[in-house]
C-alpha cells in the first residue's frame, strides 16, 4: 500500500492563551468545517495520512496535530504538564488558533478519550466525536494506578510499568525504529501473534515489555520502511518521555474530572475499531454501557480481522465510514 502523497499539506506551529508556552504543531488539507485529527501512543500527526485528503476531497478542513510532547509541538519538562485538562486547552486553542469557533473531533487510541473529553468538557467548541479503538468510559471506579495494580497474577500490566520516569524510556530509547515496529506488529492484524500468545501488556517481573513482541521482524502491510523512518525520526528527535507521560498522568486526570464522574457523553458520536483490538477485551463493558454513557452515538463498527491501528489498517474503510458519518451530522 503506497503512501498517498502529502505535498499539498500545510504545516503550522499554533500558539494560543489558552496553553502559554506550549506551541501545537498541526498539519492542514482542504477547506470546509474544521475535523480535528488527535493521534495516539506512539504515533504522531502522520497515522492520519490517509485521513486528511480523504475528508479534503470530501469537502472539510482537516487538520491533524502532534499532541504535546509528540513531533515538533513542544515538550514541557514537567510530568504533570499532560494531564488531561491541559490536552482538552490545546485542543481548544487550536480550534481558536486556526480562526474557527467549533469542530468535529477525532481520535484514536490515547486520542480517543483525548476527543471524548474535549467534547464533554468544551461541547460548546465539539460539536461531534468519533472515537477510535478505545471506547468511551467516563470518569470513574478506583483510583486507576491501584485498578492496575490489583491485576492477578504475577505479570505487571504495561500502564503501571510505564509509571516509573526512565524505565521504559530505557528500553525504547537505545533503538526506537525497533521498538515501535516491534510495538506496531504486535498489535496489527496482519502481523500479531496468534490467539493465546503472552501478550507484550503485561510485562514479567524483571523481564522487558518488548521481550514479548511478535517475532520475525515482518513490518504490517500498511507500513512501509520509509514510513517507519518518519515515525522513527520523530521519536528519535523528540525522545519518548513526553509520550510516556500521559501515562503517568492518569490518577491526576481521575482527581481533576472528578466533576464529571459518571457524565454521559451527548454530542453526535462515531465508534470504529478491529475486532482483534485487545483494548475491546479489557473494555467491554464500556461498549455494553454505551446506550447510557454514549446517548449520541450515531453508529459503532467493529471491524473484522483488524488490529488496533484502524485507520491505517483500513485506511479507505474508515475514510468512508468517517465521511459517511460527517454528512449525517451535516
Amino acid at each position: 500500500m503506497t503512501a498517498p502523497s502529502l505535498d499539498s499539506v500545510k504545516h503550522t506551529l499554533l500558539e494560543f492563551p489558552e496553553s502559554p508556552g506550549i506551541r501545537i504543531h498541526a498539519v492542514e488539507q482542504g477547506a470546509g468545517p474544521l475535523v480535528l485529527l488527535v493521534h495516539g501512543f506512539p504515533e504522531s500527526w502522520y497515522s492520519w495520512r490517509w485521513q486528511l485528503p480523504a475528508l479534503a476531497e470530501a469537502g472539510y478542513r482537516a487538520v491533524a496535530i502532534d499532541l504535546r510532547g509528540y513531533g515538533r509541538s513542544s515538550k514541557p519538562r514537567d510530568a504533570e504538564a499532560y494531564g488531561m485538562l491541559a490536552h482538552v486547552a490545546d485542543n481548544v486553542g487550536v480550534v481558536r488558533a486556526l480562526g474557527e469557533e467549533s469542530a468535529v473531533v477525532v481520535g484514536h487510541d490515547w486520542g480517543s478519550p483525548i476527543a471524548a473529553n474535549s467534547a464533554l468538557l468544551r461541547p460548546d467548541v465539539f460539536k461531534g466525536a468519533a472515537l477510535m479503538s478505545v471506547p468511551y468510559a467516563p470518569r470513574g471506579g478506583p483510583r486507576p494506578t491501584d485498578a492496575f495494580a490489583a491485576i492477578p497474577g504475577d505479570e505487571e500490566f504495561y500502564v503501571s510499568y510505564f509509571q516509573e520516569p526512565g524505565r521504559a524510556e530505557g528500553e525504547m530509547e537505545p533503538d526506537v525504529r525497533a521498538w515501535i515496529a516491534g510495538f506496531y506488529a504486535s498489535y496489527s492484524g496482519d502481523t500479531m501473534a496468534p490467539p493465546g500468545s503472552p501478550s507484550p501488556a503485561f510485562v514479567p517481573k524483571g523481564a522487558r515489555m518488548s521481550e514479548r513482541f511478535v517475532s520475525g521482524g515482518a513490518l504490517p502491510a500498511w507500513l512501509s520502511e520509509r514510513e517507519l523512518d518518519v515515525y522513527a525520526a520523530e521519536f528519535e528527535r523528540g525522545g519518548m518521555t513526553g509520550p510516556l507521560n500521559r501515562y503517568r498522568n492518569m490518577d491526576r486526570d481521575w482527581a481533576d474530572l472528578a466533576a464529571w464522574d459518571g457524565a454521559p457523553l451527548t454530542q453526535p458520536s462515531l465508534f470504529v475499531a478491529g475486532e482483534l483490538d485487545p483494548s475491546l477485551q479489557w473494555l467491554s463493558g464500556a461498549l455494553d454501557a454505551y446506550p447510557v454513557t454514549l446517548p449520541g452515538l450515531v453508529s459503532s463498527h467493529i471491524l473484522k480481522g483488524c488490529g488496533h491501528w484502524v485507520q491505517q489498517e483500513r485506511a479507505e474503510e474508515v475514510n468512508g465510514i468517517l465521511t459517511g458519518w460527517l454528512r449525517q451530522l451535516g
